[in-house]
């Protein structure tokens, strides 16, 4: 997408306080104790990180100058696929070398953020492939791959899983097109095996407008869910509680930050109880981060290398 929407040249209460937020999801440091988080009241903040290009850690650089909170709730490794397997005909999850680089070395990427409180979730993302998340032919073939998600949660103790329904290229290599129940079978499925994980939806593509099937809607098993398109405010059309829902989306560096800054105040005016932000890079960010903090939370951004 463009300003708007990613690029895949990317390679690959009137706001819900951040300790409630942190609720949804539970905790994944794999006994790894957490060290006390100090007091946020504000909205839920997420980064999505491109891993290609940037670590994770950065997530964990920047904290409230007063208080010390984190500025950050929600962490999103950016991102695994949705592949397809011609001789299988199924689809399967699969890592590129950064994010499977990411998840080897969790000790160091994901366990200092969740030792924050911080939670950190996986993106899955099409890949061109014709797999997706709107075309599972079969309610048993949803929850193949549902499972495939939930071990890889497991596994790496992440905290949940992001669904970016972009990509696709739904019909490549002779894959079905949409269909009405695949979404609800893969969410209705992932929900059982990982009930107290996040799940969240960056809205857009198939899967977005396909979220009730068979008397099933499957809205109220997300945690969240955002708008997609950067420096814009749209409310997602799922039926959440404002809490959860992010019309605003920015991205840091290109979002102009009068735009950032605007964006912030009407989430807390209309009280909607989430940020979204994506592309955290390495850089000293925290003029971009302040341009949000200060209408979130009253507070300037200190990063911290």
């Amino acid at each position: 997408m463009f300003t708007l929407v990613r690029s895949r040249v990317r390679t690959a209460a009137l706001a819900l306080s951040a300790v409630a937020a942190l609720a949804f999801g539970g905790t994944a440091t794999t006994g790894a104790a957490a060290a006390p988080v100090p007091a946020k009241q504000g909205p839920t903040s997420v980064a999505y990180v491109e891993v290609n290009n940037n670590s994770m850690r950065n997530v964990g650089k920047y904290t409230l100058a007063n208080g010390g909170g984190n500025v950050f709730d929600v962490a999103v490794v950016f991102a695994a696929n949705i592949n397809y397997d011609t001789a299988t005909k199924a689809a399967y999850l699969h890592f590129n070398e950064n994010v499977q680089r990411v998840l080897d070395n969790a000790a160091t990427e994901i366990r200092p953020l969740q030792r924050k409180g911080i939670k950190v979730v996986l993106s899955v993302l099409g890949n061109h492939q014709g797999a997706g998340f709107a075309n599972f032919p079969s309610q048993q073939a949803a929850s193949a791959f549902a499972k495939q998600l939930s071990d890889a949660v497991a596994k790496y103790g992440l905290d949940g899983i992001d669904f970016d329904d972009e990509y696709a290229e739904y019909g490549n290599n002779g894959t079905g097109r949409p269909n009405d129940s695949s979404f609800v079978h893969l969410v209705t499925a992932l929900r059982a095996n990982m009930p107290d994980k996040i799940i969240s939806l960056y809205n857009i593509g198939p899967a977005a407008s396909r979220l009730s099937y068979g008397g099933v809607d499957v809205s109220s098993m997300f945690d969240y869910a955002w708008n997609p398109y950067y420096g814009t405010w749209q409310v997602p059309r799922v039926t959440l509680p404002k809490s959860r829902l992010s019309p605003a989306a920015v991205e840091i560096g290109r979002t102009s930050r009068s735009t950032v800054a605007g964006l912030a105040r009407r989430t807390v005016s209309e009280g909607y109880g989430v940020y979204l932000t994506y592309n955290l890079d390495g850089n000293d960010r925290s003029a971009d981060v302040s341009a949000f903090t200060r209408e979130l939370y009253g507070s300037d951004a200190v990063y911290t290398p």
